[in-house]
């Protein structure tokens, strides 16, 4: 259950890709789970086709939408509420940035690697930016580090992570044990849980398994 006094924000992924790949899927369903669990709101904007998105991801309709967030937020005015999470932000997020925005903004495209400044063309609408850190986060990971600084009253530097683990997969097969011989290198910065493992979305390492032949570049 959320908790009560925590302060309500809404977290949105502009989605600039054309695509839906199973991955930003199960990082989308991460997303709104977490922010449901803490009383925020999420939403994913950008998207062309929002019923069939709503189809394969299984979230309410009003966290779907078509419309860019530069028209959801359309004056400058507005945008001043909105904090885009963006590497060539003026400064790094923090706690006292809860307070001073109602919106946090992500461009569905942080897991670039190497990065891509794409964020730049959300940039360029007047939205104030802020850095999540130099290393590269997965959407789901940004989301939760934001999360954990504007609601949870964390410095960045207060925030355990693990930087670009090595995923043990489990045998193809089905097999739970892992496959001493696979292994992934995830060229991202995590959260680290409290079994001190990277907080990954549920799925993920079995889609890692389902694609180890494509390669982490093709799956990302």
């Amino acid at each position: 259950m959320a908790d009560q006094l925590a302060p309500k924000h809404t977290f949105i992924v502009e989605h600039l890709d054309p695509e839906l790949e199973e991955w930003q899927a199960l990082e989308y369903r991460t997303i709104h789970q977490e922010c449901h669990d803490s009383g925020s709101h999420f939403i994913i904007s950008g998207l062309t086709d929002s019923n069939g998105a709503q189809q394969r991801l299984g979230l309410p309709a009003n966290s779907l939408q078509q419309q860019s967030v530069e028209k959801m937020y359309p004056t400058p005015e507005a945008r001043q509420k909105v904090c885009l999470l963006d590497p060539k932000g003026e400064k790094d997020i923090c706690p006292e940035d809860g307070e001073l925005f109602d919106v946090f903004l992500f461009g569905g495209i942080l897991g670039d690697d190497p990065p891509r400044d794409r964020t730049g063309e959300l940039r360029s609408k007047g939205f104030v930016g802020r850095r999540l850190g130099p290393e590269q986060m997965t959407t789901d990971t940004a989301a939760r580090v934001t999360r954990i600084v504007v609601q949870q009253n964390k410095r960045l530097s207060e925030i355990p992570y693990v930087d670009r683990p090595d995923i043990q997969l489990p045998a193809a097969d089905g097999e739970s044990a892992p496959n001493p011989n696979e292994s992934v290198s995830m060229p991202f910065k995590y959260v680290k849980g409290e079994d001190g493992q990277p907080v990954m979305p549920n799925g993920m390492v079995k889609l890692l398994v389902a694609d180890m032949d494509k390669g982490i570049e093709d799956l990302l």
